[in-house]
């Protein structure tokens, strides 16, 4: 048996209104002012006007930074953390998508903390104490709200991690009826996202333990069962509360088990271009899998009865085949775009891109097959024409 240490958030609340309760929490750590952690769409989509009348009614004081931007850069974080500590807060609650939960984060430890942003990159640099931190997903993606892991992009446009047990949220809040108002290609995206973080930390080549790997084939099987449902339907209420609790599980899958090469060459997709980060994955995820597939074709082949129940096993090959397949119909069926071309990337910036991915140390380091600088072209080459596998050498 491997050794393995596990952190998971001390408290998940989870449950269709669940949100209601988010002033009780608040009441309990006696902080006389909160700030609200989220971005002008989900405030505005009023997502969080019942919160905010529910808190106010309790007598906190209530400061709200609405200036979160998608992959959240360095200088959004700090003003926000700025606004924390001269505003006097003693709590963080952020609702909102996965760059909300991460700015919320790091803005609950910075402002508690002398660390600066520049010197907490990296794993387990972030040491100090931090404010009491609720954290509420409003998309069934990410997973940030039960991981220890913040994600910046810093002055040159680099996808930075700050990974630390401190970050994990004190308080976990899932309510499916946030998801309800998604827009379609917004839903897709955060479920191939999610699904993306349950298969990567299933096939990783380190960290990878008993704990995560059923989380990880829990979440991609409650994931893969609902996302078309999802997207064909978005009120349909319980399938978005088994996405929502889906993407948890797969957060708490990758936050042991790290994800790998679909992120790291998904990571310069969003800081170069701004594409969504669960775009940018689903966009380049189907290459990266048969990319990987010599080395890790026998995890996919696992992975092929749980994706498709109906699916009987035949070789590893051939599981490892379907496997692919229906992840490539997924995001067909859910509507992604066909290649890097519909997100306005060209031949000419492929160089960069790799160069940008091989950047991703931190997360190439767990991919089931060793990546080069010419193999992470030849897999943009790839997603920009939208044909086959990428090239293997």
């Amino acid at each position: 048996m491997i050794d393995f240490t596990f952190h998971t958030p001390s408290n998940i609340l989870f449950g269709a209104g669940a949100s209601c309760k988010i002033a009780g929490l608040l009441k309990g750590y006696k902080a006389a002012r909160v700030l609200l952690v989220t971005d002008k769409n989900v405030r505005a989509a009023g997502l969080t006007r019942k919160v905010e009348a529910a808190i106010a009614e309790t007598g906190i004081k209530l400061t709200v930074f609405e200036d979160v931007v998608a992959d959240p850069p360095w200088h959004v974080i700090e003003t926000a953390a700025d606004l924390c500590f001269e505003r006097g807060c003693a709590a963080v609650l952020s609702i909102g998508g996965g760059s909300a939960l991460d700015t919320a984060k790091l803005v609950a430890y910075l402002a508690r903390n002398p660390d600066k942003l520049d010197d907490i990159y990296g794993v387990g640099l972030a040491t100090g104490e931090r404010l009491p931190l609720l954290l509420v997903p409003t998309t069934a993606g990410t997973g940030s709200e039960v991981t220890p892991i913040a994600i910046v992009t810093t002055p040159t446009n680099e996808k930075k991690a700050v990974v630390s047990p401190r970050l994990i949220a004190d308080w976990a809040i899932l309510d499916p009826e946030l998801t309800l108002g998604l827009p379609r290609h917004v839903t897709a995206a955060a479920g191939i996202d999610a699904m993306v973080h349950a298969i990567e930390a299933y096939t990783g080549k380190i960290n990878k333990n008993p704990i995560s790997d059923q989380l990880a084939l829990k979440a991609l099987a409650m994931l893969s069962a609902n996302l078309r449902k999802v997207c064909r339907d978005g009120s349909n209420l319980e399938a978005r509360s088994e996405m929502l609790l889906g993407s948890m599980l797969a957060g708490m899958a990758f936050a042991h088990s790290p994800v790998a090469a679909v992120h790291a060459l998904a990571y310069p997709i969003g800081a170069i271009f701004h594409v969504p980060h669960g775009l940018s994955n689903a966009l380049i995820l189907p290459y990266v899998l048969e990319f990987n597939r010599s080395a890790a074709e026998a995890l996919y082949a696992e992975l092929s009865e749980v994706i498709d129940p109906g699916y009987r096993r035949q070789s590893d090959a051939a599981d490892a085949a379907a496997f692919i397949a229906e992840i490539k119909a997924i995001c067909r069926d859910c509507e992604v775009p066909g290649s890097l071309s519909a997100v306005g990337i060209g031949e000419g910036d492929l160089s960069k891109l790799a160069e940008d991915a091989m950047k991703q140390t931190r997360l190439l380091v767990n991919n089931p097959r060793e990546l080069d600088y010419d193999q992470a072209r030849a897999i943009y080459a790839s997603a920009l024409a939208g044909r086959g596998p990428a090239a293997s050498g």
